[in-house]
């Protein structure tokens, strides 16, 4: 059961969990593998789980004047969906794409509503993780809006600096929202500016 560990460990940070409480858990939450270049979520779908990302590397993106425009990443430890689209049962505009294998435990909008109405600490847990998710969220569509791209760049070394090697550039830059080409010529005058 290691794959429970992590995500046992955060719910009891915001609040000791009991015995049957950790069952209705581990009971609610199922596994699901992704390899690399899989969906967790396509846009036109509606988003049926909420994902606890044990191992892998997720991105998200949208397109964008028919391009992939991809404006965050996910790694593991960490929850991946598309919330309003799980929430509201709507269609999603986004695409939640592995970009590594990945080792993710779901759990559907019903047994979430369980979790939340029949433990102590349930409503706490969902709206900590909700809230941390619309704070990531909020602070990406500022960074699209108020950033050049080398802020942006800027950003994503600031945010994202134990992922840089895990990440292709290629993916680097539809972040930062340049052609590779661009990438290289900002992360020269980067490194540069930095040494």
């Amino acid at each position: 059961m290691m794959m429970y560990s992590k995500l046992l460990e955060l719910f009891n940070q915001i609040s000791v969990l009991e015995e049957k409480e950790i069952e209705l858990i581990k009971s609610s939450f199922k596994p699901l593998y992704l390899t690399k270049g899989e969906f967790f979520l396509e846009a036109g779908k509606i988003n049926k789980h909420v994902g606890f990302l044990h191992k892998g590397l997720v991105r998200y993106f949208v397109y964008k004047d028919e391009e992939e425009s991809t404006f965050e990443f996910t790694k593991q430890d960490e929850f991946i969906a598309d919330y309003q689209s799980f929430n509201n049962k709507t269609e999603s505009i986004q695409n939640i794409q592995a970009i590594e294998d990945c080792e993710i435990l779901i759990i559907n909008f019903d047994d979430v509503q369980t979790i939340f109405n029949t433990t102590k600490s349930g409503n706490l847990i969902g709206r900590l993780i909700i809230e941390q998710r619309f704070d990531i969220m909020v602070n990406q569509l500022l960074s699209i809006y108020m950033q050049n791209h080398e802020d942006r760049y800027q950003s994503f070394i600031t945010n994202y600096s134990d992922l840089t090697q895990r990440i292709p550039q290629y993916l680097i830059a539809s972040y930062v929202g340049v052609k590779p080409e661009s990438l290289s010529r900002i992360r020269r005058r980067f490194t540069k500016n930095i040494s």
